[in-house]
């Protein structure tokens, strides 16, 4: 059984505060990179299958030669393989950028599961897996919390749902996006970065796969930060407990908090 983790290379969280709207309008982002956290869960769920299922894993990501350093992290993490598709992301819509990784997980050949996480934290769309589903024509799960079996053909999983749990039973092949409740993802050993670092990673571009861009579904016309929100800090004071949760009260009523 062969399975596809897809994963994207994205700005550190601590640095999204920092990055422009024009960094953002340019693709031209000046800050420290790492692998989607999304995507973490993703490459520990495959690594789990591999353990318990015998399963051949592919970390795949699109963009620049940078995500190679995702990979890496994915490598080191106990991910079998890796796959650099280099592409411009900045100038490609989620369409186009599913249909992209869809031809890349086709490239592979006969791919049992696609994983992948539940979005990005630069984008935030969290509709690139619909669309990589949709190109390979496969079913979809989300927010799956469990892989509770896999055989004869079909995959069992829990799946999260409005505050509950449900279980579905789908026939393979299908792309899966899993919840962060699915696992925790490790950290890589000291000997997983080192084999990582050696890896030869192969890379390919749009034009050896079968990929058909068309056109742009969406376009931003508008990128701009929001505005900084202005609070004030109010303290309450009072003679006893009760006289400061009476005046907290008001006030929160004041303020139509509650």
């Amino acid at each position: 059984m062969n399975v596809a983790v897809l994963i994207k290379q994205t700005p550190d969280t601590a640095e999204l505060p920092k990055i422009g709207a024009d960094e953002v309008d340019s693709g031209q982002i000046s800050a420290t990179t790492v692998i989607n956290p999304w995507d973490e869960f993703a490459a520990e769920e495959a690594i789990q299958l591999s353990d318990r299922f015998d399963c051949e894993t592919t970390a795949i990501a699109l963009g620049s030669g940078d995500s190679v350093d995702a990979l890496k992290h994915a490598l080191a993490m106990g991910v079998g393989g890796a796959v650099l598709v280099e592409g411009d992301t900045a100038q490609m819509d989620d369409w186009q950028t599913a249909a992209a990784l869809a031809a890349a997980v086709q490239n592979q050949g006969d791919v049992d599961i696609v994983l992948t996480g539940k979005q990005s934290v630069d984008g935030n769309s969290g509709t690139v897996f619909v669309g990589v589903a949709r190109k390979l024509g496969l079913p979809l799960l989300v927010n799956v919390s469990k892989i509770v079996d896999i055989a004869d053909g079909s995959i069992t999983v829990e799946r999260l749902v409005e505050g509950s749990t449900e279980t579905v039973t789908s026939p393979l092949p299908l792309v899966i996006s899993v919840a962060k409740e699915i696992n925790e993802p490790r950290y890589p050993s000291f000997m997983g970065i080192r084999k990582a670092n050696r890896a030869k990673i192969p890379t390919l571009s749009l034009g050896d796969l079968s990929y058909q861009a068309g056109d742009s579904m969406t376009t931003w016309t508008n990128i701009r930060k929001p505005e900084v929100r202005k609070t004030e800090v109010q303290m309450i004071d009072g003679d006893s407990v009760a006289d400061k949760a009476a005046k907290l009260a008001e006030a929160l009523m004041s303020e139509k908090v509650i």
